[in-house]
């Protein structure tokens, strides 16, 4: 009886420990959104803005046009709080038509279909 409790309390804390760990990993952003490819041609629009207490802060705004898996093309404008790299690929990830993440992918996690699209378009 004793053994079965300690093997059953033993389960339970591993799941609970996993699950802690799978919700530390996972960006809320991204649950649930569609994602578009791009790539990075141009910097974006310098904007600068203060705080309350007056401290000066910098954002970098991009509209851009991208590609989902398909191909289908949209266009939308995010900010970023730096500068992001020339020629570097980004899936963004959108949630009602309003870019909530992005992430760097390489050119090789790029589905074939949306790689013919921003070769094209960035010539």
């Amino acid at each position: 009886m004793k053994k079965g409790l300690v093997i059953g309390a033993g389960i339970i804390l591993a799941l609970l420990i996993g699950f802690i760990v799978f919700i530390q990993n996972v960006n809320i952003n991204r649950l649930g959104a569609d994602h578009y490819y791009v790539q990075i041609q141009d910097g974006g629009k310098k904007m600068e803005d203060k705080t309350d207490s007056g401290e000066i802060y910098v954002n970098y705004e991009y509209t851009m046009k991208g590609f989902d898996e398909e191909g289908k093309e949209k266009t939308f404008t995010f900010t970023a709080n730096k500068e992001l790299r020339k020629q570097a690929y980004l899936r963004v990830y959108l949630k009602d038509d309003k870019v909530s993440s992005y992430q760097e992918v390489q050119a090789n996690e790029l589905p074939e279909k949306t790689k013919q699209k921003l070769e094209a378009s960035g010539e």
